[in-house]
């Protein structure tokens, strides 16, 4: 196989507008509701071809020592499902500049672009969709990379409506939550789904509208595992041009949605000066 061809790929943060958590399968995974879109921020990756056989993983950026390196690492499993011992080589690079823990599907979106990389470099297909979900509820959405309504375990997915303009200030507060402990704190797992059908939405404060009628079923749980949570929520809804403010997925990264990037970037500034530790950024949501 040639050696020396390069692919790159960049894996966007994976948002949940709402989260609606429906019940429980017997097997213990949680059915979800959601509402999906991806951020104009994330992570990049760059693989090469080689010509000796196997895996090699590189990490930088800010958040690139907080990876694990192991086979246990999600780049590493979402690349082996493509390997297979087929005498194929690749070294990947992963440029993390997402928080990692962070409810932002950062490891899923990182899975997902590592087998678009080497599916394209190594000019074989993609694995089948089950073997993709088993490496988490969120890769087959980040696989897909465009926003979307997720059901059942995170397989189940279907288009939203067209989605107005709309920028998003992401903001953690610098806590890793394992997802495990705050679905282990949610007090009941059977709550009401999203409605059947989804509205239209004539800018981003229909949509905002639309939202505050919806939850996030960890949000709750999360907080009262981490207080810290409810302070960056706290500091979002006081924002001028705010719409709305929520955590994302299980957390600790919570959104404000704004409905243009000159106040998404202001209420950046902001929070940057009253808690200049957090990692914070301003993002359009990717239509």
């Amino acid at each position: 196989m040639p050696t020396d061809r390069v692919a790159t790929a960049f894996a966007p943060a994976k948002i949940n507008l709402a989260l609606h958590v429906t019940g429980r399968r017997g097997d213990g995974y949680h059915l979800l509701d959601s509402i999906v879109v991806f951020a104009d921020t994330g992570d990049r990756l760059r693989a090469t071809a080689t010509a000796q056989p196997g895996l090699a993983l590189s990490t930088s950026g800010r958040f690139g020592a907080d990876i694990p390196a192991g086979a246990d690492n999600l780049v590493l499993r979402a690349a082996a499902l493509l390997h297979g011992g087929a005498g194929r080589g690749a070294r990947i690079e992963l440029e993390k500049h997402l928080p990692p823990a962070s409810g932002i599907g950062g490891g899923s979106a990182d899975a997902a672009a590592t087998l678009q990389l080497l599916a394209g470099l190594w000019q074989v297909p993609l694995p089948p969709a089950q073997a993709v979900a088993g490496l988490g509820a969120d890769v087959p959405v980040c696989l897909a990379g465009r926003p979307a309504r997720m059901r059942g375990i995170g397989e189940a997915l279907s288009p939203l409506p067209a989605l107005p303009p709309a920028w998003l200030l992401l903001v953690n507060p610098g806590v890793a939550v394992p997802t495990g402990a705050v679905f282990a704190a949610l007090p009941d797992a059977r709550n009401a789904p999203l409605p059947a059908t989804l509205p239209e939405f004539a800018d981003a404060a229909a949509l905002a509208g639309f939202l505050r009628s919806q939850r996030n079923d960890l949000e709750a749980p999360a907080r009262g595992l981490h207080p810290e949570i409810g302070a960056a929520l706290t500091l979002l809804g006081r924002l001028p041009g705010c719409l709305l403010a929520r955590m994302s997925g299980s957390g600790a990264t919570c959104f404000g949605l704004f409905a243009d990037a000159g106040s998404a970037a202001a209420a950046a500034a902001t929070i940057g000066a009253e808690r200049p530790g957090w990692w914070i950024t301003p993002a359009a949501i990717r239509r």
